[in-house]
């Protein structure tokens, strides 16, 4: 979502002359294009106003130290300036401390994916804080809504060993009753949290809000949460205030944060409403949920990723377990295609290869550099569906595999014969990798012969495609 606002950033902190101390004139040039990158990027004008003078003050006069260059000093700069606008350091938890059932109450305007939401909240509750959670739809507007979200209980109730369900519905009940209901249900049956999903509109009207401060006024409301699309830009900021004024919110959080939009709602949200981002969605996936910490937007934002959400999604993601197995199959010599499509399953569940290059520092030329080169997983589904056409004997050992087979296995998989070829050459130079790393002495050989033949640079060049392009496509 940054990326346009990043690749400005990069190229301001890179044009500062270098020197002793901080000039008026390069200050005074590199703000000019921090203003125009914010908004370009959708930035509130009120914000971007307010960030380059608090910047700018700051930065002027200010003393280079030893080994520092201008640019970094004011990178330094913007990036505290840039977490101060997004919320300030670390992530703003829910408020879990009151009596059970603890009602939390999502509001925000049609399409905005309050319903899918609601989902990934209660997931989020039940298997991190080992909530018993109860979600209601209050959306009596919109075509099978409750049911809607019936099912999406039914489906986190799965996950979570029944610590999800959702209220039974009642044709003909108004809002205000479902909410009493749910409270009501909460209370007997022993609920640690309530989420009310309520109806949306496609636009801000009277009567929304008249139904929202009802159901406001039933339910008291330890947090009323605003879900808002962060594709919509600056309509999203416009969408929060207005709730605000007239509702009252604790919190936003964003949807569709993995789009293209430009980012400027998420640095202008807490600006303008004084509320913070408390949680993102990326995907339909239930899972697809994260909680905002300002410091780690902010380094995605400057080129500095963000190792730390990394290692956070790859702790929470990834099968530790499954990846120790496969790795001493590798080590071993013995690494077959039913071990690769492990790992192709264990790498699909961190997202798409742009999305961890953008939480690697660094990585953002890198990812400019591949642009259009089909930098995603669709070349291991590719593999994957190649691999399930063949046969167990095929898959564990493939040296057995010659002409007519490979007919076979192609149209099996709907693909052609030179792309398992592809693959099969590929896997041949991976295994070959790994038997010889076996002999070097596992990973302490590796590092002796990584500037010879056999190390990481042959590795990688005998995975690369036609051409010596990336194996990503």
């Amino acid at each position: 979502m940054f990326e346009q606002l990043s690749g400005r950033m990069s190229k301001v902190f890179e044009g500062l002359s270098r020197g002793e101390r901080l000039s008026e004139g390069d200050v005074t040039e590199a703000m000019r294009e921090v203003r125009l990158a914010m908004l370009e990027a959708d930035v509130a004008l009120p914000v971007v106003r307010s960030f380059v003078s608090k910047v700018k003050e700051r930065a002027v006069g200010g003393e280079v130290l030893d080994g520092v260059s201008p640019g970094q000093a004011v990178a330094k700069i913007v990036n505290d300036a840039l977490i101060e606008a997004l919320g300030g350091a670390g992530a703003v938890p829910l408020n879990l401390s009151a009596p059970a059932p603890i009602p939390y109450l999502l509001v925000g305007l049609q399409g905005a994916g309050k319903t899918t939401t609601a989902g990934k909240l209660a997931l989020r509750l039940a298997s991190r804080e080992r909530k018993k959670v109860l979600l209601a739809s209050l959306d009596v507007q919109r075509p099978a809504a409750q049911l809607q979200l019936q099912q999406i209980a039914e489906q986190v109730g799965g996950r979570t060993n029944g610590l999800v369900a959702s209220l039974p519905i009642e044709q003909g009940q108004g809002p205000v009753d479902i909410a009493r209901r749910a409270l009501d249900a909460g209370r007997r049956e022993g609920f640690d949290i309530v989420i009310l999903d309520t109806a949306g509109r496609l636009a801000i009207d009277e009567a929304l809000m008249d139904e929202v401060r009802q159901v406001r006024d039933v339910a008291k409301p330890v947090e009323t949460l605003l879900v808002v699309d962060a594709m919509t830009g600056q309509d999203a900021v416009n969408t929060a205030q207005s709730f605000k004024d007239q509702i009252g919110l604790t919190g936003v959080i964003m949807s569709r944060m993995d789009g293209d939009a430009r980012g400027g709602a998420a640095l202008s949200m807490k600006a303008v409403t004084g509320e913070p981002i408390k949680f993102t969605g990326s995907g339909e996936k239930m899972d697809a949920l994260e909680e905002f910490h300002p410091e780690r937007v902010a380094g995605r934002i400057l080129g500095l990723g963000d190792v730390a959400g990394l290692v956070e999604k790859a702790s929470e993601q990834l099968d530790q377990e499954e990846g120790e197995r496969v790795a001493k199959r590798m080590l071993a010599g013995k690494f077959d295609l039913n071990d690769y499509v492990s790992q192709i399953n264990q790498i699909n569940r961190l997202g798409s290869i742009s999305g961890i290059l953008g939480m690697l520092p660094g990585m953002g030329k890198l990812k400019d550099k591949l642009a259009g080169k089909d930098l995603d997983t669709s070349i291991f589904n590719r593999h994957k569906a190649i691999i399930s056409s063949m046969t167990a004997q095929e898959r564990s050992t493939p040296e057995i595999i010659k002409a007519s087979r490979k007919k076979r296995i192609a149209l099996g998989s709907g693909t052609s014969v030179p792309e398992v070829n592809r693959l099969l050459k590929q896997f041949s130079e991976m295994s070959t990798m790994m038997k010889r790393l076996n002999k070097m002495g596992g990973l302490t050989g590796l590092m002796r012969g990584m500037g010879g033949a056999g190390g990481l640079g042959d590795m990688f060049k005998g995975m690369g495609g036609p051409g010596g392009r990336p194996p990503f496509g």
